[in-house]
C-alpha cells in the first residue's frame, strides 16, 4: 500500500512498454475507503479487472511488484483467460503460503559483510527475525532490501514513510485475504507464460523461494538478477529492462 510513485518508470521499462499503473485503494490519487476492509487484497482483484473494462483490452500484461504480487497472482488465478502474460517481480509471498525462516533471511545477507554498514544492519535483522518490532530496527535493515546502499537507494527508501498507508497496509493483508492452498491449486492450470524475477541479495523474497514459487506454476521463467535486492529496476535498469521486454516480446504483439 505504497503510492505507485515509488515504481518510477520501473528502470525505462516505459520506454518500450505503455505502462498502466493503478493505484490501489488508499494510496496515490486513489480515496480511502470508510470501510478499511475495502483494502484487503482479495477485494481489489474486482478493481483491476475494472481498470482492463475500461481500458477496452480483452488481455493484459499484468506485472506485480512485492505486496502488488499477490494481488497480480489473486487476479491471474480469478481471470486466467485475461491474462497474456504475468510478470511477477520479487512477489510477496503470502497468497501461495510460502515461509521464510530468519536463518534463510541472515544467510542471504552475509554475500554484503564487507560493506561499511553490514553490522549495524545485520545485528537488526538478528533482532528482527527473532520478532522485533522497534521501529528503530526496522529502519536499520533498510540497506538489505538494496543491491547498493547509495544516494538513488536511500532517498528511495527515505520516501517509504510518506508513501505508505500504514492502516491500508494492514488490512491488505487481513485476515481471509489469501487461501493459499486455493491459489496455489489455480496456478497448476494456469497456462500464460510466467516471469518471476528475483533480487539476488533480495532479504524480502530470497532466491530460494522464489525458485519454490516459480515451481507452482505449469510453465514459469525464473530470473534473478545478479547483485540486486527487492528492487531490481533500481539495481541493475539495464538488465532489469532488457530481460522484462524480452519476455514480454516473446508473446509477440
Amino acid at each position: 500500500m505504497r503510492d505507485a510513485d515509488y515504481l518510477g518508470d520501473l528502470g525505462g521499462l516505459a520506454v518500450r512498454r505503455q505502462l498502466v499503473v493503478l493505484e490501489l485503494r488508499g494510496t496515490g490519487g486513489s480515496v480511502t475507503p470508510d470501510d478499511l476492509a475495502d483494502c484487503r487484497c482479495d477485494r481489489l482483484v474486482d478493481d483491476v479487472e475494472a481498470l482492463r473494462e475500461h481500458l477496452g483490452l480483452e488481455r493484459i500484461d499484468l506485472l506485480g511488484h512485492s505486496a502488488g504480487g499477490n494481488l497480480a497472482v489473486l487476479y491471474a488465478t480469478s481471470h486466467p483467460d485475461r491474462v497474456r502474460r504475468l510478470v511477477l517481480v520479487a512477489p510477496g509471498l503470502g497468497a501461495v503460503g510460502i515461509d521464510v525462516d530468519g536463518a534463510s533471511r541472515r544467510e542471504i545477507v552475509r554475500a554484503r559483510e564487507g560493506e561499511p554498514w553490514f553490522p549495524t544492519a545485520y545485528a537488526a535483522l538478528e533482532a528482527v527475525t527473532g520478532g522485533s518490532d522497534r521501529d528503530e530496527d526496522w529502519a536499520a535493515i533498510s540497506p538489505f532490501f538494496y543491491g547498493r546502499w547509495d544516494a538513488a537507494a536511500q532517498a528511495h527508501d527515505a520516501a517509504l514513510d510518506e508513501q505508505r498507508n500504514d492502516e491500508a497496509a494492514r488490512a491488505y493483508n487481513a485476515e481471509g485475504a489469501y487461501d493459499p492452498a486455493a491459489t496455489r491449486a489455480a496456478l497448476t492450470s494456469f497456462e500464460s507464460p510466467v516471469l518471476l524475477l528475483a533480487g539476488e541479495y533480495d532479504v524480502n523474497t530470497i532466491p530460494t523461494a522464489a525458485a519454490e514459487y516459480a515451481d507452482l506454476f505449469r510453465t514459469a521463467e525464473l530470473v534473478v538478477q545478479p547483485a540486486s535486492g527487492h528492487y531490481p529496476w533500481l539495481d541493475d535498469p539495464d538488465s532489469f529492462v532488457a530481460t522484462t521486454d524480452a519476455f514480454l516480446e516473446s508473446a509477440g504483439r
